[in-house]
Formats: C-alpha cells, sequence, structure tokens
C-alpha cells in the first residue's frame, strides 16, 4: 500500500476545522454573548465516560485555539492510548466565552475519531497473532478521510488509499468495462500499468480461483479476494507466488474478522472502521 499522509499539521485539517466552526457558529453564539462577560475566566476538563481508544485530542486543541489563540489548551493523555471513565485526557483555560464556542465542535470531533480507533484496535487485536494487517477503506464520511485514517492509525491499524490517486485499483465494475471491449484479465492489468507512472502499486478485485491465478500470472501487485469464503480464500492464497500481496474485502465483521487473517492474506480491509463505529462518549466538565 501507499505510504498515506495523514499528516494532522496540514492545510486540510485547518480547513476541516475552519468549515466545522462555521457551520456550529452560524450568525455567532447568541446564548453565551447574551449571558456571559468576555473577561470571565474559568477551566474546562475534558473528560472520558465510556471504555475506548482516545483520538482527535490534537484537532481539539486547535479547534480551540482557532477560536481564541489565547486559550490554553494542556494534553494529559495522547491519541493511541486506550482510556477508560473518569480519564482526565485535557484541560482548556482561559476566557469562559471563547471555551464555550469552541466545546461542541473539538468534542464533535475527539468522539467520533476516538470511536473510529476504537473499533479499529477491536478488529486488530482480535486478528493479533496472524499475518493480516487491519486496513480501512475510502468508506469514509465525505471531508473527514484525513482525520478518520489518522484515527484508525491510533488505532493500531494501516490505511489503505488516501485517494484514488495513491493507486492502481481494478474493481468489478472497471473489468466489466474492459471485458466488454474483449482484454482479458492480464491485458487489463498490463493497460494499467503502462499508463500510469512507473512503480505505481497495481491491485486488482477478483471474485473467482480462476480470476486470482490469471492476476498472479500476470504480477499483480496485490490481488483483493473479493467476498470469498474463508475456505476458498486459504486455498487459493496457498498458490499465489511470493512477493504478490493478497488481500480480504467484502463483508468483514468482528465475528468474522480472525477467520479471514487465519487464511494468510497480508491485507484485511474493512469498511466498518470508518462506517460503522460507535462515537465515544466524552464531555467537557467547567470550572468558572
Amino acid at each position: 500500500m501507499p505510504d498515506n499522509k495523514t499528516d494532522l499539521s496540514s492545510r486540510q485539517v485547518d480547513d476541516i476545522i475552519t468549515l466545522a466552526l462555521a457551520e456550529d457558529l452560524g450568525e455567532g453564539d447568541v446564548t453565551s454573548d447574551a449571558l456571559i462577560a468576555p473577561e470571565i475566566t474559568g477551566r474546562a476538563s475534558v473528560i472520558i465516560k465510556g471504555n475506548g481508544v482516545l483520538a482527535g485530542t490534537v484537532v481539539a486543541e486547535r479547534v480551540f485555539r482557532k477560536v481564541d489563540f489565547s486559550l490554553k489548551y494542556v494534553r494529559h493523555i495522547e491519541d493511541g492510548t486506550p482510556v477508560r471513565p473518569g480519564d482526565v485526557v485535557a484541560t482548556v483555560s482561559g476566557s469562559m466565552l471563547s471555551i464555550l464556542k469552541g466545546e461542541r465542535v473539538a468534542l464533535n470531533f475527539m468522539q467520533r475519531l476516538s470511536g473510529v480507533a476504537t473499533i479499529t484496535a477491536q478488529y486488530v487485536n482480535a486478528v493479533k497473532g496472524c499475518k493480516g494487517k487491519i486496513y480501512d477503506t475510502r468508506k469514509t464520511t465525505p471531508g473527514m478521510r484525513i482525520l478518520e485514517k489518522y484515527a484508525v492509525k491510533m488505532g493500531g491499524g494501516e490505511n489503505h488509499r488516501l485517494h484514488l490517486g495513491d493507486a492502481v485499483l481494478i474493481k468489478d465494475n472497471h473489468i466489466a468495462t474492459m471485458r466488454a471491449a474483449g482484454l482479458t484479465i492480464a491485458e487489463i492489468i498490463d493497460k494499467a500499468r503502462q499508463n500510469n507512472r512507473k512503480g505505481i502499486t497495481v491491485e486488482i478485485e477478483v471474485t473467482t480461483p480462476e480470476e486470482a491465478c490469471e492476476a498472479a500470472a500476470a504480477k499483480a501487485d496485490i490481488i483483493m479476494l473479493d467476498n470469498m469464503s474463508p475456505a476458498v480464500m486459504k486455498d487459493v492464497v496457498a498458490k499465489i507466488p511470493d512477493g504478490i500481496r493478497t488481500e480480504a474485502s467484502g463483508g468483514i465483521t468482528l465475528e468474522t474478522v480472525r477467520a479471514a487473517a487465519e487464511t494468510g492474506v497480508d491485507i484485511i480491509s474493512v469498511g466498518a472502521l470508518t462506517h460503522s463505529h460507535k462515537s465515544l462518549d466524552i464531555s467537557i466538565e467547567y470550572e468558572a
């Protein structure tokens, strides 16, 4: 897989935070502005209310600093750390008016990203001892991909393609279109490689052992075994030459991921990491 960049210092993350704050503040916080004088200061603690893996505290810090650069945000627990109820992950102090304006957006990011990290850690633990690694997919919240893929890394998972330009992934619809034009699996792989930059990873999705053997003969870099049973996958993996990686994909759940991993695949891609997670319960408590 390509070495995807989920660097949270990027301008893209600033844009996501700016959009989220604009969405939440609208014409301004009419409640806080009417009740809280700008000179009132205080401190707030970010407190965990459930068991999970923390992700997004660095994003929360940037939210508060964008609202008011004078706010002081102190992280007590770093992203990627297992947490439990009662843990204080951070404190933020300064203008109460500014803290109130940033709290909901900061919590939204932390709760959702911690949810992604938590479910990822569950999948990673489920395949412990197997060769296969847990990878995410592009089934992410629109506009949030870089953050959600960061959270996957915090949960111990790996990133698949960040975007369509990262690597070639020939899927069923590509194959159907090319087969209609008379091309074989080998010819499709060769065409994708010839029409791309040198050295790019070429992966192809297959649904039968016969297609997998064709893809292996054509020297695809990665062969995705889509919706195959563990028994069939294990048989296919045994026939793939060394140097070609295999990927299990298609409806993999916590209940089935161990069986997929035990087939010997290198990659296990799980869309649920970013589309079916449960947000971690986190709150902010104030000391005026």
